[in-house]
């Protein structure tokens, strides 16, 4: 495909996705942050966790995921605990209330979201579930450029095969 067309659909979808943020938001329960939410998210996913894999894959610095596992953990959605072999390290663990935590959540999206779908004509409601698949691998490529090494400037370091 010529690049202004790829350039010119990839703005297409780009607005489309910022017209959904208001959607997105809307379906977020009130209570807890965007980013301990998907650090919790993060945890169910992937099981225990270096702190400092979390705080890179979250896309933040490690002083404010100390921070924020900290407030997880006091809540109790999360556990920290030393590595074995090296003191320094610190691994965070979901514990089965963040789990539930994560679960009341979706069921609050799943809720709000249920209402407005049962809205739309079948065809709608099948183009939206036949877009998940290319939705998570949009998702996948960000993560990957979000956690990929970057130069002085910012640029992202060549990967190495």
């Amino acid at each position: 495909m010529e690049t202004s067309k790829v350039d010119t659909r990839a703005a297409d979808v780009a607005a489309g996705l910022a017209r959904l943020l208001s959607l997105i938001l809307w379906l977020i329960p009130p209570g807890m942050s965007l980013t301990s939410a998907a650090t919790l998210s993060t945890l169910e996913r992937s099981g225990p966790c270096r702190l400092t894999a979390l705080a890179a894959a979250e896309g933040v610095t490690q002083p404010a995921m100390t921070q924020l596992v900290g407030r997880l953990a006091e809540a109790g959605l999360v556990t920290k605990c030393a590595d074995p072999a090296d003191g320094r390290v610190v691994h965070v663990q979901l514990t089965e209330a963040g789990r539930d935590y994560l679960a009341r959540r979706r069921e609050f999206r799943t809720e709000r979201l249920s209402g407005l779908f049962a809205q739309l004509s079948k065809a709608d409601q099948d183009a939206l579930a036949a877009a998940l698949p290319a939705m998570n691998a949009l998702v996948s490529l960000q993560r990957d450029e979000q956690i990929r090494p970057t130069d002085s400037t910012g640029s992202a370091v060549p990967m190495e095969h």
